[in-house]
C-alpha cells in the first residue's frame, strides 16, 4: 500500500478536483498495489466524501482512506454510504484522537502516531469482536496519552517513546519540525509510563 495526499501549492492555492482527479488516476495507472488517500486539514485541500467515493469507483487501486478533517466521523459514515463496496479501508487517523467515535461511523482501522500499537489494539480488538464496553473503557484509559500526543506533541512523540525505551538512540526530525520542549518531553514519558506501553521496554 501507498499513501499519498492531494497535491497542494500552499494556503492560498486550491487544486480543483478534476486536477486532484487526474493526479490520482496518475498514480493508479503507475503502480499496481492499493492506495490510501491521506484526508488531512495540513493539505488545504478539501475533498468531499462524494469525490473521494467517485475516485474509488472509477480508479483501480483507490480503495482506503485516512480521514483526519474535522468530523472526521460524520465523514466516515457519508463515504462509507455514498462509496459501498468500493470503500474497502476507511481508516480513522490524528494519532486516534477521534477513534471511538470514527470506529462507530464504520472505520475498519486506524493509522496512528505508531508509538504505542499494542494500546490502540486494546481498544480496536474487542470493538471488532463486538465488545464495545470494553473498548470505550479502554480508550477512556489510553486517551490521556491519545489526547497528549496530539495536541502536545505531534509527529515527535513516536520518536521519542522509541528512545525513552532503548529502540532508537536519537529522536532526531526533519526540518523544520523542532525537538520536545524537556517539559514536554517529560510529560509525555509521565502519562505512557503509567500506561506500559511496549516501546518503553522494549530495547531494554
Amino acid at each position: 500500500m501507498v499513501m499519498v495526499m492531494p497535491p497542494y501549492h500552499g494556503a492560498t492555492v486550491r487544486v480543483r478536483e478534476s486536477a486532484i482527479h487526474e493526479f490520482y488516476r496518475a498514480v493508479s495507472d503507475a503502480i499496481s498495489i492499493p492506495i490510501m488517500i491521506q484526508d488531512a486539514p495540513v493539505a488545504g485541500t478539501p475533498m468531499s466524501a462524494a469525490f473521494l467515493a467517485g475516485m474509488a469507483r472509477e480508479l483501480a487501486n483507490i480503495c482506503y482512506f485516512k480521514i483526519e478533517v474535522p468530523q472526521a466521523a460524520a465523514k466516515l459514515r457519508e463515504l462509507i454510504a455514498i462509496g459501498g463496496e468500493a470503500i474497502e479501508g476507511p481508516w480513522d487517523g490524528e494519532e486516534a484522537i477521534t477513534l471511538m467515535a470514527d470506529l462507530d461511523a464504520g472505520a475498519t482501522g486506524a493509522m496512528t502516531g505508531g508509538g504505542y500499537p499494542d494500546g490502540i489494539r486494546q481498544i480496536t480488538d474487542p470493538y471488532f469482536a463486538g465488545r464495545r464496553d470494553e473498548a470505550a473503557t479502554a480508550y477512556e484509559r489510553w486517551l490521556p496519552l491519545i489526547n497528549y500526543e496530539n495536541r502536545q506533541c505531534g509527529l515527535i512523540a513516536c520518536k521519542e517513546l522509541m528512545k525513552e525505551g532503548g529502540v532508537i538512540k536519537h529522536e532526531t526530525v526533519r526540518l523544520p519540525l523542532q525537538p520536545l520542549h524537556p517539559a514536554v518531553r517529560a510529560g509525555l514519558i509521565e502519562i505512557a509510563s503509567r500506561l506500559g506501553p511496549l516501546v518503553l521496554r522494549w530495547g531494554k
